[in-house]
């Protein structure tokens, strides 16, 4: 092992980004302007998007679809315990109720068996009207989306889904962002590629076209419509909208970004091929899967404790891996235990079993395209160093 610490992820930023940015400064736009419009064209290209809306993070992504397809007061949406809490909070945000479903014990995703038995239920006790899902791409492996379609046909829901993991997964030839009705991506600093902040939603053009209404204050012009040399001062208010938009500057990084990202991928499917040859020896070890008919995005290597197999809990096992200077994480804690939801829903670990089982045994391994090789080497030497000493 190495004396250097191998952090959890680092961002891939060169010269190509450096630059953009700088020409960004130069031209003197730096709010949302032609170099958001340009990622917008070139992302939606990209994963065969009907369009796409550059906005500020991946949550706002999330907020805006929800106001888009018109989920309000009174409404429901199902979706998963095991996310980030974002993908929850926006539910709420626009004043609907978040109905959690337990996962799949083999992917992590929303169980879509579930799903429908939250929707049954539904039907024979309406507190709420359910009107749409919201399947999070766990990691970057894509959810059963044949599934949660024919769901959604059955039973009239929009599908919003969450794939702040899931650039660029595919799902049956087709990539994640071009499958339900609106999809929000995330472009935080530790994702597949990054603005620094930043998201992007897509979907079919006339939703897109109402996102980006919503985006900036509900107005009827985006500032660079208004003052570009092709715009007019004159605005109105049409719906009670957001400050969400995307800057140039953000922007500029993106657009180098994508452009890397094919090369990105390749290193990341290095790495996880490495860490599955040097792991799956062990019996302490569960590895992470991928199904077939789908492209994982490999955001995320989660490995998964077989504590019956180990001397130590999934917290000091990381604890001991900190000591031999590798980060790690854990992805994620459950919605249902963190203390708001506990307390205001009333949910206990055991309402999601699967869910809260899998928590207390996950473990995120450093994985991301600065890696050298001699950091992934670093990983594995203290990974089986820990399991030497604690395997039961």
């Amino acid at each position: 092992m190495g004396d250097n610490f191998v952090s959890f992820s680092q961002p891939f930023i060169d010269s190509e980004e450096i630059k953009e940015v700088v020409n960004t400064l130069q031209v003197g736009w730096i709010t949302t302007g032609p170099k958001v419009k340009r990622f917008e064209e070139d992302f939606a290209a990209f994963i065969k998007a009907p369009a796409a809306l550059a906005l500020n993070s991946g949550t706002a992504a999330l907020h805006v679809a929800l106001a888009t397809l018109g989920i309000r007061s009174g409404d429901a949406v199902i979706t998963t315990p095991m996310t980030f809490c974002s993908s929850v909070l926006v539910i709420e945000q626009v004043g609907a109720h978040p109905i959690l479903v337990d996962i799949e014990p083999d992917t992590l995703n929303i169980d879509p068996n579930e799903i429908e038995r939250a929707l049954q239920s539904s039907i024979r006790n309406p507190k709420f009207t359910i009107k749409a899902v919201l399947p999070v791409h766990l990691y970057g492996h894509p959810c059963n989306m044949d599934a949660i379609m024919e769901l959604s046909k059955k039973y009239d829901l929009r599908v919003i889904e969450d794939s702040a993991h899931g650039l660029p997964a595919k799902y049956k030839g087709r990539f994640v962002g071009a499958i339900g009705d609106l999809t929000a991506f995330s472009f935080y600093s530790t994702k597949n590629i990054t603005t620094a902040e930043g998201g992007m939603l897509t979907g079919a053009p006339e939703l897109i076209d109402e996102a980006r209404i919503w985006s900036l204050h509900g107005m009827s012009r985006d500032a660079w419509k208004r003052y570009s040399s092709e715009g007019s001062w004159y605005y109105e208010v049409i719906r009670p909208g957001f400050k969400y938009n995307m800057p140039d500057i953000a922007a500029a990084i993106g657009i180098q970004q994508l452009r890397k990202l094919n090369q990105f991928q390749i290193r990341r499917r290095e790495i996880v091929a490495r860490y599955h040859q040097a792991f799956s020896h062990y019996e302490e070890l569960q590895l992470p899967v991928e199904g077939s008919g789908v492209s994982h995005a490999w955001h995320l290597y989660v490995i998964r404790l077989n504590l019956n197999r180990l001397r130590i809990s999934r917290n000091q096992f990381i604890e001991e891996l900190r000591h031999r200077n590798i980060g790690t994480s854990v992805h994620f804690i459950p919605i249902h235990i963190h203390p708001y939801y506990r307390d205001k829903y009333g949910y206990k670990p055991e309402d999601f079993p699967i869910a809260y089982r899998e928590y207390q045994r996950i473990v995120s391994l450093p994985l991301y395209p600065k890696m050298t090789d001699q950091d992934v080497e670093d990983v594995i030497e203290a990974l089986g160093e820990v399991i030497h000493r604690f395997h039961s």
